[in-house]
């Protein structure tokens, strides 16, 4: 009894009245405001059957009002709605409302893609007080919770797991992460179509990559500019196209992806098939990153300058998270040696800077399974620009936050622009397992860490349409899931 008692007490902390959600419900015997109320958001697909009955335990635990089914309603109407609501109850005086407005948290359930679909509508719904986010690992790769400490194992979805999540959530600090536009724009084809092309036709990123209208304040006449958004990384070269194969095999056979193990393993052995282990010998050196596309970058508040990119590259990855394939870590930390001598620094999720990080093939990557493992390190940037060259390519793939898709290039134009840019920030959860830095962590601990990183010399090779117009990340109305479109099939 005492045990029921104390769980009851604990939930309280979390729990957010109907009365809040609709003026329906008459208020009555309202408690003290919870320390932590959350709403909860999950893709009931994500996972197999995970993501159902998780759906089903946070139900039973909160209130119904205060969780969704991502494939039922899409997070932006409900934000909208929920913080009209408390704004308009906060007017009424309403104390306890204010508290929830104050105090609100936001967990999240799926894959990368999702997670990554709800940061990006709470950036774009420019929201008064926006509320931190922590993310349950649902998905395959799982980057993202990864990063901020919520481990990349699917959980358990009883009772018990739900009450130690929620322990979790109300123990974690706020950080700030850095988010990212992209952009890219090229002169309309005179025949065929340049769209990006998902798996299968499946949509490739839930907030990631689509042609802007013709109303769009970045369409320019007589060409198609495309916009997204990401939070975790973009990448170039074969490991998208190993990552497009992925996706096609799991929707033509969806009886081999029934886990995450499996998932893994059929991932590993598309990297065979599609030849990222012997890339020398099956990946055209014409694809390689250097002979598609001139790069440059530009440091903060600096001028544009050209990134060699080594003859050798295959896959060039902009990275914002220290977490990438399933929890690798393609930079690293540099020694103080490097910080010196090429300006390198320890990454931060919230310093405004990506790491440009070069790999040749699966091999290559295979370092970063070391303790001190990296991949070549090419940069940091604030900005980062591919000008295609010309007729280089009928095609290449690119994949933001673990989604791909196949990039068809007109062969008759030389002003094939990628141009990836800062556009804000906006708070995650973390755990004290965080394996993120922010720059305003300034531990002993984490100064031990970076004197004792790397100190080899595996780094010897390497030797904008837009401004303060990209103004919204591209993932709240405009980038909902069509109603056609199955969410099962998406992460």
């Amino acid at each position: 009894m005492e045990e029921s008692k104390s769980k009851s007490d604990f939930l309280k902390e979390f729990y957010i009245p109907a009365y809040i959600f609709d003026d329906v419900t008459q208020v009555s015997d309202v408690p003290n405001p919870p320390k932590f109320p959350v709403l909860v958001f999950i893709n009931s697909k994500s996972g197999g059957q995970l993501g159902g009955d998780l759906l089903n335990t946070y139900k039973s635990v909160l209130n119904d009002h205060q969780t969704f089914d991502l494939g039922e309603e899409a997070p932006d109407k409900v934000l909208l709605r929920v913080y009209t609501r408390l704004e308009r109850l906060k007017q009424e005086k309403d104390e306890f409302a204010a508290k929830i407005h104050e105090r609100l948290r936001i967990i999240v359930a799926g894959g990368d893609g999702t997670a990554g679909w709800l940061l990006g509508v709470v950036c774009d719904l420019k929201l008064p007080h926006p509320p931190p986010i922590a993310t349950v690992p649902l998905g395959t790769g799982n980057n993202l919770p990864f990063s901020f400490g919520w481990g990349k194992k699917n959980p358990g979805t009883d009772r018990n797991s739900v009450l130690s999540f929620l322990e979790q959530v109300m123990k974690a600090k706020e950080m700030k992460i850095d988010n990212w536009h992209i952009l890219m724009r090229m002169r309309a084809p005179k025949e065929g179509s340049c769209d990006p092309i998902a798996p299968l036709e499946l949509p490739h990123s839930l907030h990631a990559f689509h042609r802007v209208s013709s109303t769009d304040e970045l369409n320019v006449e007589g060409c198609h500019t495309f916009r997204g958004g990401f939070w975790n990384y973009f990448s170039m070269g074969m490991d998208a196209q190993v990552s497009y194969a992925f996706h096609s095999e799991r929707k033509l056979h969806p009886e081999k992806f029934k886990n995450q193990l499996l998932n893994q393993s059929n991932y590993a052995k598309l990297g065979c098939t599609q030849g990222w282990f012997a890339a020398s010998i099956f990946h055209p050196a014409s694809k390689n990153v250097a002979q598609l596309a001139k790069v440059k970058i530009m440091k903060k508040h600096g001028q544009w300058q050209d990134l060699r990119i080594p003859q050798s590259i295959r896959s060039i990855i902009c990275l914002n998270l220290p977490s990438f394939s399933g929890g690798l870590n393609p930079w690293g930390t540099p020694s103080g040696r490097k910080k010196n001598e090429r300006d390198l620094t320890a990454p931060y999720v919230d310093d405004g800077l990506l790491e440009v990080v070069g790999f040749r093939d699966a091999w290559h990557g295979l370092v970063l399974l070391a303790p001190k493992g990296h991949g070549t390190r090419l940069a940091q940037a604030h900005r980062i620009r591919f000008e295609f060259h010309k007729g280089a390519a009928e095609h290449t793939y690119m994949r933001i936050d673990g989604e791909p898709w196949k990039q068809p290039l007109p062969k008759d134009d030389d002003t094939v622009v990628v141009e990836i840019s800062h556009l804000g920030q906006v708070n995650m959860l973390a755990t004290q397992n965080c394996r993120s830095k922010s720059m305003n962590d300034v531990t002993s601990s984490s100064t031990h860490h970076i004197d004792e990183e790397d100190d080899d010399n595996s780094d010897e090779e390497d030797s904008r349409y837009g401004g303060d117009e990209f103004r919204k990340f591209g993932a709240a109305d405009t980038f909902r899931i069509p109603d056609e479109v199955d969410i099962s099939q998406i992460s």
